[in-house]
C-alpha cells in the first residue's frame, strides 16, 4: 500500500477572479454631513475605494466640479508617472444642493466635458436622509426637510451616524428612483423634491 504522504495532490480549486471594485472619488461641499454619511455608507459596504474630499470653497457648484476635476487630474499624474492605473479614478463624483446656489448650469456643463459625474439633491442632501424613514413629502424648503427629518432623528444637528440610516436604505433607492422617473415624465429633472444620491451608492455597492 503506498505512502498516504508519497500520493500526487490533486491541486486545489484556484479562487475565481474578480474584478477590483471601482476607484471612487467623492468630492463635496458638506464638512460634517455628506462626509459622515458617505464614510459609514462606504464602511458597511465594506468597500475601502472610496475617498472623500471636502471642497476648501463652499457655497458654489461650479467651484465643487471645478476642485474634482483638478483631484481627478492629480489622480491621473500619479497613475502616468508610477505606472500604476489603480492610482487614477474610475468614477468623479461632487456631490451638492440645488438649492438656491448660483452656476449650476455652468457646473453641469464643465461636469460632463470632465466626465464627472453629479449626485444632485433639490433642496437638499437632507432629502435623501429623510427618504430613508418615509415618502415623497412633496415640494419642501430645505428648513422643512430639517425639521420633517428631525422626527425621525431628534436632535439632529448635520452629524450623522449610519447605522441610524441603514435600515432604511433600501426603502431610500426605491423612493429616491420613484421620485425621479415622477420627474422625468413630466420633463422636470431635479425638481424640488428629488435626489440622485442614490446613484453614487448604488455605484458604492457594486460587487
Amino acid at each position: 500500500m503506498p505512502n498516504a504522504r508519497n500520493r500526487k495532490r490533486k491541486p486545489g480549486r484556484r479562487k475565481p477572479f474578480l474584478d477590483p471594485k471601482p476607484r471612487i472619488l467623492i468630492v463635496t461641499e458638506g464638512e460634517k454631513t455628506e462626509r459622515q454619511y458617505f464614510e459609514g455608507f462606504w464602511k458597511s459596504c465594506r468597500n475601502p475605494r472610496v475617498w472623500i474630499k471636502v471642497a476648501d470653497e463652499h457655497g458654489v457648484p461650479v467651484t465643487l466640479v471645478r476642485t474634482a476635476k483638478q483631484y481627478k487630474e492629480e489622480a491621473e499624474q500619479d497613475a502616468t508617472r508610477e505606472k500604476d492605473d489603480n492610482l487614477a479614478f474610475d468614477s468623479v463624483w461632487c456631490v451638492f444642493d440645488i438649492d438656491d446656489h448660483p452656476k449650476v448650469t455652468e457646473a453641469k456643463v464643465t461636469a460632463r466635458d470632465n466626465n464627472i459625474d453629479l449626485a444632485v439633491s433639490n433642496p437638499c442632501f437632507e432629502m435623501w436622509l429623510l427618504l430613508h424613514f418615509r415618502d415623497n413629502p412633496g415640494m419642501q424648503h430645505r428648513d422643512k426637510i430639517e425639521q420633517m427629518l428631525k422626527k425621525h432623528v431628534p436632535g439632529y444637528d448635520k452629524t450623522v451616524d449610519y447605522d441610524t440610516y441603514s435600515i432604511g436604505y433600501p426603502q431610500a433607492v426605491i423612493r429616491a428612483e420613484r421620485m425621479d422617473c415622477s420627474a422625468g415624465e413630466a420633463n422636470e429633472p431635479e425638481r424640488n423634491p428629488t435626489t440622485g444620491v442614490y446613484n453614487l451608492t448604488e455605484l458604492i455597492r457594486t460587487k
